[in-house]
């Protein structure tokens, strides 16, 4: 969204509407406000009504020009707007959302959708916001079953993406209700075909991976490895068309990824070396290329570029850095060095502030550790 929709001007004429505020969750001066708003989903947007510091407005993921308008809009209305029934539940299921309570954010999602009036324009976001929630709170059964039969009323708008997308994820889960799967399959596909519809590249690509996730959960080989190499060839055909570095790099994760899942992770090091050369302040390009060495075996290339990135990097992503680390010296067949590495990692987790702290990650470290 950095590269691609905050810059746009049709933006512009906001800014004396809305006062933009950007957090970096990784920076320990956002503590404070980590605490109030808790961050799980990223880019996470928010719109805050400025009297109560309550959550007027949550929408977990990245947005088009076009849609973050539409979401701008239903953020004026829910701090100023006359309020239906509808409205209210919406307002509370984000209120509720931002505070983990996943299980009755969905609740409050139902009494939204229930209580919507005829052409109710935030339905599709309701729809939308139900099944993350109970994606959430881990109930892919009735995430599946709900995406199902919230689809065809969102068929054809951008809301369809992430219906269909939360849904077949959901129905991954449980492959052996073959009958949900493939119908939400079919409408992850149409979705991704629709031309009507403007998704981001980005979500394009979430997508490819749900449809992906669905031929792995059913044991199709040949299926997922020709999805993969739609993938990579629409993603490098969009870093192409890409006119700042900026823009280019935005691809390189998902792309790593599906070179990986190629077994290809070399095609991997020409993208990921122009990214650190033009993004020297960015922890994430030679982390990735951490990533991709190791993958190739190329453990002392992967411990150089792993060090290069801790330079740089902070916060909680610190801590999948020297995972990382210490899983490569680990293949490395160093277990002495892999213990250290993986013990610097759990005293860095544990000297992180409330906000950032997270005992699942400790927990996970402490047991990876026990393992070693």
């Amino acid at each position: 969204m950095r590269a691609f929709v905050f810059t746009d001007k049709a933006l512009e004429r906001y800014s004396g509407r809305f006062v933009w505020l950007a957090i970096d969750t990784e920076n320990s001066i956002n503590t404070g406000f980590l605490k109030k708003y808790p961050i799980s989903v990223w880019p996470t947007l928010l719109i805050v009504d400025p009297k109560k510091e309550e959550i007027a407005l949550r929408y977990a993921g990245g947005a088009t020009v076009p849609q973050l308008e539409k979401l701008l809009a239903d953020g004026t209305r829910a701090v100023h707007g006359a309020k239906s029934k509808a409205d209210e539940a919406l307002a509370r299921a984000d209120q509720l959302g931002n505070d983990g309570k996943h299980a009755e954010a969905a609740k409050a999602d139902e009494e939204a959708i229930a209580a919507a009036p005829k052409n109710w324009s935030r339905f599709g976001r309701a729809a939308e916001s139900l099944t993350f929630e109970l994606m959430q709170s881990k109930q892919p059964e009735q995430c599946a079953q709900r995406a199902l039969e919230l689809y065809p009323r969102v068929k054809g708008t951008y809301s369809a993406f992430n219906v269909a997308a939360s849904g077949l994820s959901c129905a991954t889960e449980k492959p052996e209700n073959r009958a949900t799967l493939d119908a939400l399959e079919k409408a992850a596909r149409e979705t991704l075909e629709d031309p009507k519809i403007p998704l981001a590249a980005d979500d394009k690509s979430g997508l490819y991976e749900s449809l992906i996730d669905a031929r792995v959960a059913l044991k199709d080989d040949a299926g997922a490895h020709k999805l993969r190499d739609e993938l990579a060839a629409f993603l490098e055909g969009e870093a192409k068309k890409a006119k700042t570095a900026e823009q280019r790099a935005v691809f390189d994760s998902f792309r790593l990824g599906v070179y990986i899942d190629l077994k290809q992770p070399e095609r991997a090091i020409p993208m990921l070396e122009q990214s650190e050369r033009d993004l020297p302040d960015d922890y994430n390009p030679p982390a990735r290329l951490g990533l991709a060495y190791r993958t190739m075996g190329k453990y002392d290339e992967a411990l150089a570029a792993y060090d290069r990135a801790l330079k740089k990097a902070y916060g909680p992503r610190k801590i999948g850095i020297l995972r990382g680390k210490s899983d490569t010296y680990a293949l490395k067949g160093d277990k002495e060095a892999a213990k250290r590495t993986l013990e610097e990692a759990i005293r860095y987790a544990e000297s992180l502030p409330e906000g950032q702290r997270s005992d699942a990650t400790i927990t996970s470290l402490k047991k990876k550790l026990e393992t070693l």
